[in-house]
């Protein structure tokens, strides 16, 4: 061991053997001592061992190779007090080796240790404290010693004259309070009066110790009310109030903070001046964890209403702007988190307004991922309801650094910057400059996050930003409606609802809702509103957004048309579909075979100059379009060649066949003049042009279907002779017969079943070979034919009014007018009355909503 350890005996009897003078330079000879009967052996035994493992880890696990744990565990309960002090010496300080306390957890020594806090030697206190306190770092320790009711002789000894076995003591309390079992416990025994009793120690590390312990269980409101009970607060300010103990500041805030929560504590604090008094401790502290520890405290406390209203009655704003300025990122996060907390008080929230933002703005910009998160969600609370932050943000340049963290690294950051682009957004002058910065760009990302609260948020955003078409067409341009439409597959209601939202609002316009459709946004909506489960309000909504900007599909899905619902060209009546189901499109369905099913009628009354306009230059549209005739196509090709050889005359003249042929009479007079080379060149380059615009019009050219210049005729004619009508309820009546008598006139109600009209729309579909009809072409038109080119017309000479389709081919519009007031009475203005317009058998009569005629007319 490097020291001789001498055995020396007094004389024996003479019956006794002669005393031997034993010396022992090994350790191993020295822990076989330890198994001596001899107590003066086994105590010399043990002061060796302890001063050889004092001396390093490294002769601790010597020892514990040789076996001297088991033996010094049986001696910690030798009867001779001396070899029972001496062992629990050298038991305490092993303790702190990891392989030794695994072996005395194995032994199960806490009972036998906790056996010697009764009154006793106070070396014993000292050293069974030290090994229960390096044991109580492990979980299991900390459970066997509180099962075998450790905490009440460890609170015992906190009153003990022995520094050290105090160190100790509340060491190894401060270890068992992390167990939720144990702080309540230490309540009942009343630990708080010894514990504020060692904050008046000499000694630093104690009070350290009992700060440490009073913050742990000062968590539990019940603790927090006996603290103050025996003075605890005035001993704490005490504390922050003593500059030679600046070195237990720390601490001391931090259990000041958990008092804080209270209201009690916090008016408690506020009647003495010690609020006012610790507000201006941390405002001339230049100790960054006080200042990060006193914000934090004040965030703890302004969770609670009445606290929030104490603090700024205390103007507590000032203190946490100025702790903004402070150059350290853990002051400058305590402090933004406290900001947060104390937005929900509106004082509080004008205050920061008008200071704090520009510093929570600046945060924005910092490397710190932590800083700009927290300043960010400063933010978020700050801008909610409150258009004035909002601009304050603007003001303070903060809209630019806001888009650049929707790409933070951290969820919260970026979940929170959407969140303050959505509260701008409310206001139109700051949603346009919000825009203008790219943001709906940025929200891509943000959209195809993992995270369902940056999921939720971006969507809210995008729904807030997107109500400007030129906000859409960024985010379609940058392929953000794809992770849009992914969100309604969420499982998170915020997330799905969100999302339902903004599809929403980004159907507000025809390509960006065609988009949507082709990402099968409308199919998921449908099927989320077949969910009772997953439908909300807006997935409903968005739906029939979606079918507002594809008639089409709404009215064979719905069969129903608002009177909002203008039908334009392109429009086709497929018949019902059941949700669910996919329709075709206009050009798929004009591809197909003439078959048996029902006619599909289809609306095209663009004028003639429109038609040869998209070949002429193809348009993008959101209709499926289909070659157009022969005729057409030739007559278009004659204009062309005609613009092309006569700029000047183009300019004078509508292109048709008159333009045509002042040009060509104007080309016979360039040749008389330039001579034959000239026109010959004049000739090659024409050509040469026409014949490449046609490869172009060819490869380009979209599919239109083919045009109806019978309903373009019905439109003038309708136009000519309805509108100048002076009463809506003429017009209507106008319309209604005009209609009726482009499909067939009046049919007698006893004699429908001989309008054979299925056999005529039969010869349509035969003689074009096809099952999609023009309307022009149907002459002897049943209800839903007469219906929809009666709203058709009313749509387009400004007639408002709705299609409703119903069973065995039924189909009425419903008209809103005012009737007439009473007989005798002037000056009444009478809500509108809505009626079905007979087209079929008194074609113009008009039948009340409800009534017995208007319920017969859709069921016969």
């Amino acid at each position: 061991m490097g020291k001789k350890v001498k055995k020396e005996v007094e004389p024996p009897p003479k019956d006794v053997f002669d005393p031997l003078l034993i010396e022992s330079k090994t350790a191993a000879t020295v822990v076989l001592m330890l198994s001596s009967p001899e107590e003066e052996v086994l105590a010399k035994a043990c002061d060796a061992i302890y001063k050889f493992a004092s001396k390093g880890d490294e002769n601790k696990v010597t020892l514990l190779g040789l076996g001297a744990v088991e033996r010094l565990y049986k001696l910690i309960s030798h009867e001779d007090p001396i070899v029972r002090r001496n062992a629990m010496m050298v038991l305490g300080i092993m303790a702190s080796n990891h392989d030794v306390k695994k072996l005395l957890r194995e032994l199960d020594v806490t009972n036998a240790l906790l056996s010697h806090l009764v009154p006793e030697d106070v070396v014993i206190h000292e050293f069974a404290t030290l090994c229960l306190a390096q044991m109580a770092v492990e979980y299991t320790t900390k459970v066997q010693i509180f099962e075998q009711g450790g905490l009440e002789p460890l609170i015992r000894l906190l009153d003990s004259p022995d520094p050290d076995v105090k160190k100790n003591s509340v060491e190894c309390i401060y270890l068992l309070v992390q167990d939720f079992q144990s702080r309540a416990a230490v309540c009942e025994l009343n630990v708080i009066p010894p514990l504020l009793e060692l904050l008046k120690s000499e000694y630093p590390v104690i009070q350290l110790l009992a700060l440490k312990t009073l913050e742990v269980i000062s968590k539990d409101r019940g603790t927090r009310i006996i603290l103050g009970e025996n003075q605890g607060l005035d001993c704490l300010l005490k504390i922050l109030e003593t500059n030679e103990f600046n070195d237990l500041h720390v601490e001391a805030l931090a259990v000041l903070g958990n008092c804080l929560e209270d209201v009690h504590a916090m008016q408690l604090i506020q009647q003495t001046g010690g609020l006012k008094k610790l507000l201006s401790f941390v405002g001339d502290s230049t100790v960054p964890d006080i200042q990060k520890n006193a914000a934090k405290a004040i965030a703890k406390a302004a969770y609670d209403s009445e606290n929030r209203k104490i603090l700024n009655e205390e103007e507590v704003e000032n203190c946490l702007i100025n702790l903004l300025e402070i150059d350290n990122d853990g002051v400058k996060v305590a402090a933004s988190q406290a900001i947060s907390a104390m937005c929900e008080n509106l004082s509080s929230k004008r205050a920061f307004g008008l200071q704090g933002i520009p510093q929570l703005v600046e945060l924005l910009s910092s490397n710190n991922e932590e800083v700009k998160e927290a300043a960010v969600i400063a933010l978020a609370n700050l801008t909610t309801a409150s258009p004035s932050n909002s601009s304050a943000v603007a003001e303070a340049e903060g809209i630019e650094p806001l888009v650049k963290t929707l790409n933070a690294q951290r969820d919260g950051a970026v979940a929170n910057a959407a969140a303050v682009l959505t509260n701008m957004a409310t206001q139109e002058p700051l949603r346009l400059s919000v825009q203008s910065h790219g943001a709906m760009s940025a929200l891509t990302e943000p959209l195809r996050s993992t995270s369902s609260p940056v999921q939720s948020r971006a969507a809210l955003a995008v729904a807030a930003l997107g109500c400007d078409a030129d906000a859409r067409a960024e985010l379609r341009n940058a392929g953000g409606l794809g992770p849009l439409v992914e969100l309604l597959h969420s499982k998170n209601e915020e997330v799905r609802r969100n999302a339902c939202w903004a599809v929403m609002v980004c159907a507000s316009d025809e390509l960006t809702a065609v988009e949507l459709c082709r990402l099968g946004a409308l199919d998921i909506l449908e099927e989320i509103n077949l969910s009772t489960g997953r439908k909300n309000n807006f997935s409903e909504a968005a739906l029939e957004k979606l079918l507002d900007n594809s008639l089409s599909q709404k009215y064979s899905q719905m069969g129903y048309l608002s009177s909002s619902n203008v039908i334009t060209d392109g429009f086709y009546d497929y018949g019902q579909i059941k949700p669910g189901i996919k329709l075709l499109s206009l050009e798929e369905l004009s591809m197909q075979e003439l078959t048996d099913r029902r006619a599909i009628i289809f609306i095209n009354a663009k004028p003639q100059e429109d038609v040869l306009a998209v070949e002429e230059k193809p348009q993008n549209s959101s209709y499926e379009q289909t070659t157009l005739s022969p005729s057409v196509s030739r007559k278009s090709s004659r204009e062309k060649s005609s613009l092309m050889v006569s700029p000047v005359e183009e300019k004078q003249e509508p292109p048709g066949r008159s333009s045509f042929s002042k040009s060509s009479s104007k080309e016979k007079g360039l040749r008389k003049g330039k001579g034959k080379k000239e026109e010959e060149k004049i000739i090659d380059v024409t050509q040469i042009i026409s014949k490449v615009q046609d490869e172009i019009n060819q490869e380009n050219a979209q599919w239109q279907p083919p045009p109806d210049f019978i309903l373009l005729d019905y439109i003038y004619d309708a136009s000519k002779t309805i509108l100048p009508l002076t009463t809506t309820r003429e017009q209507v009546v106008a319309l209604a017969q005009f209609v009726a008598d482009k499909m067939g006139g009046a049919i007698e109600r006893d004699k429908l079943h001989d309008f054979s009209w299925e056999l005529h729309i039969s010869e349509i579909e035969y003689e074009l070979k096809s099952n999609v009809v023009p309307i022009g072409k149907v002459k002897k038109g049943t209800f839903y034919h007469r219906a929809l080119l009666f709203k058709v017309i009313a749509d387009r000479i400004g007639i408002g009014c709705s299609l409703v389709r119903g069973e065995y081919n039924r189909a009425w519009n419903e008209v809103k007018l005012v009737d007439d007031s009473p007989q005798g009475v002037t000056g009444l203005l009478l809500p509108p009355q809505e009626y079905i317009v007979d087209l079929m058998f008194e074609p113009g009569f008009l039948m009340k909503q409800g009534s017995a005629e208007a319920d017969q007319y859709k069921r016969i």
